[in-house]
């Protein structure tokens, strides 16, 4: 039996027991809570009162070969909201609701709803529901600086460093104002079409065309991000961590173009759009020794700035994706292979058939009744019979050989997206007309890029350049610049006499008895030619439907630039020395006034 001391001593262990066992159980979850799961627990801890904020760094800018900046960023704010803060007070929530559509003019249920909405519920692969806490919704993107600013004031609760409460505060919670950048065209319409735009779905930057996506990569900026401790109305601790990746901005392009190149040739090809009024119309300048574009412009055209009345049509970029058939400005690609390779000299004699010749069962004819004519009489008259027999003298193969040295049926390798080869059949499938119409731009059909080129080779004495429209990029913050490979011209004629033979029967068609007398520039040599295409629409050459072009370069011996104008179905009248050449001429006049190159004196004194 046992005695009160035994028992006491009993009870007195089964206590110490208890207290071991509960003791041995609170380390043991202590042990299990702050060792085993303290990362899980953590992270889910920190999960409470962290924020992550997304840092955008700048996209990439656009400038002229000379620093002009043509593309370039604005600051402003993405507004961002934390549902999970503003949806906890309904009166604020209604208020906040008004306030931002109100101020940055949105529709005021969108708002709201985007406030108000806790948790977003979605059904994952294997059909599983799974709800979300929702703590991230965008307000508004891009929103001009002074705006946000005034936002801020009535938003937050006070100054974030000295906790100062601001005079217009209304103490509203959970609302974030993310720097980025929005995309700015500084010259509006001028180069739109080779700039390119971009838009922004979901906060990522879709480039559309142009510069803007055909560089897209180089261009691109990283995005950044910036991990803080926040307080309960989700704003950061001053006192608290910070976490940071830094993004990086994209590269700087820097194109072959000069801007007061290129608004002398907006401005002039504006008047012809006004004058003429065609379907379309562009032109392009070139330096015929580097291939560096040096201006180009279209119409229609738009304002990147401005997209209420924009359409693809107005923003496709023409010159490189668009083909036409060049007419008589193919004269003299092919007229200078027969030169080249001694078919034919600049006195040979053909008789035109009063604008009348039949050929393979189907009839040539002339704009006008034209009788015996030398080759230089027939490039400087555009003799569509005269080019035809010479062509038909140079033979199939050897006219498929200097259009193609030419250019015309590859791509000039522009850094432009979709950019067309044109039509130019094997010669496998040419049928019994083609020797005579191709040589007259007639069933060829090339790019206005592919036109330009091909004069850059006549111009610089027999030698093609690649055409160049990005001069170099540079790479922000490390002071450095990849300038861009010109590529040495390819060499097409063999005698070096035709270069200049060729250039002595262009500069014909500026003068009297030629084609272009409009294109004719006091004090100056002016090479080129005109081309008044028929359009093939279905099936068949129009009668009231054409291209006017007038292409050349001058001065004609040491060209300052190539340039390319041409109308698509201009109204009022059809000769490219009617429409095109008069706004050649003064676009080559102003810019032969901008690069100070000095007329001939002995030009000047024979009144030419």
């Amino acid at each position: 039996m046992l005695t009160g001391n035994d028992a006491l001593r009993i009870r007195t262990k089964l206590v110490v027991t208890v207290f071991v066992l509960i003791f041995a159980g609170l380390w043991g979850r202590l042990y299990y809570v702050q060792v085993s799961r303290h990362a899980e627990l953590y992270a889910k801890a920190r999960k409470q009162y962290t924020a992550t904020r997304t840092t955008t760094s700048k996209r990439g800018e656009i400038f002229d070969i000379n620093g002009n900046l043509l593309v370039g960023n604005i600051p402003c704010d993405d507004i961002i909201a934390d549902p999970s803060i503003t949806a906890k007070d309904p009166k604020k929530c209604c208020e906040l609701a008004k306030l931002l559509a109100a101020r940055l003019k949105l529709d005021y249920a969108v708002v709201h709803a985007k406030l108000n909405r806790k948790t977003r519920t979605f059904t994952d692969k294997s059909g599983k529901k799974i709800t979300h806490e929702v703590r991230y919704a965008v307000i508004a993107r891009q929103v001009p600086l002074k705006v946000a600013e005034k936002l801020k004031q009535v938003i937050y609760p006070g100054n974030k460093e000295t906790g100062k409460a601001g005079k217009k505060s209304k103490g509203f919670k959970g609302i974030f104002f993310n720097e980025t950048h929005k995309r700015y065209y500084p010259k509006g319409e001028l180069l739109a079409n080779i700039l390119g735009f971009t838009n922004v779905d979901r906060g990522e930057v879709v480039p559309v065309l142009g510069i803007e996506s055909s560089f897209n990569k180089q261009i691109s900026s990283s995005k950044g991000e910036v991990k803080f401790e926040r307080s309960r109305d989700g704003h950061p601790l001053v006192y608290g961590e910070k976490e940071q990746v830094k993004g990086h901005d994209g590269w700087d392009i820097y194109l072959t173009v000069s801007e007061p190149l290129q608004a002398i040739v907006e401005e002039e090809l504006e008047k012809l759009w006004v004058e003429w009024k065609p379907r379309a119309a562009y032109a392009v300048m070139a330096d015929p020794y580097s291939g560096n574009i040096l201006a180009v412009a279209q119409r229609p055209s738009f304002n990147p700035n401005d997209r209420r009345k924009m359409d693809s049509d107005s923003w496709r970029s023409r010159i490189s994706s668009d083909t036409f058939d060049p007419g008589s400005a193919m004269k003299p690609v092919a007229v200078s292979g027969a030169i080249d390779a001694g078919v034919v000299t600049p006195d040979t004699r053909f008789d035109c058939e009063r604008g009348h010749w039949v050929y393979a069962g189907k009839v040539l004819h002339d704009a006008h009744p034209l009788g015996i004519l030398t080759t230089r009489e027939i490039i400087q008259k555009s003799s569509n019979i005269g080019t035809a027999k010479i062509a038909v003298e140079m033979g199939k193969a050897r006219l498929n050989r200097t259009l193609r040295a030419f250019g015309f049926g590859s791509r000039t390798g522009i850094q432009l997206r979709h950019e067309t080869r044109g039509l130019f059949k094997q010669p496998e499938d040419w049928d019994g007309l083609s020797i005579t119409r191709f040589p007259i731009g007639q069933g060829i059909s090339c790019s206005p890029l592919q036109l330009v080129r091909a004069y850059c080779g006549l111009a610089n004495r027999g030698k093609i350049p690649k055409l160049r429209l990005i001069d170099r990029i540079k790479i922000p913050g490390k002071d450095r610049e990849i300038k861009m490979w010109i590529e040495p011209p390819k060499s097409i004629y063999r005698n070096p006499a035709t270069w200049k033979t060729m250039i002595d029967m262009m500069v014909l068609v500026t003068r009297e008895g030629g084609t272009a007398t409009k294109a004719a520039i006091s004090g100056y040599d002016v090479a080129g030619k005109t081309g008044t295409s028929q359009k093939f629409i279905n099936g068949e050459f129009s009668h009231s439907k054409y291209f006017a072009t007038f292409i050349g370069f001058v001065p004609a011996y040491q060209p300052a630039f190539v340039l390319l104008v041409t109308a698509d179905e201009p109204k009022g009248a059809t000769y490219g020395g009617t429409v095109a050449a008069p706004t050649f001429r003064r676009i080559a006049q102003r810019t032969l006034r901008y690069l100070d190159v000095k007329p001939d004196p002995a030009l000047l004194n024979k009144g030419k």
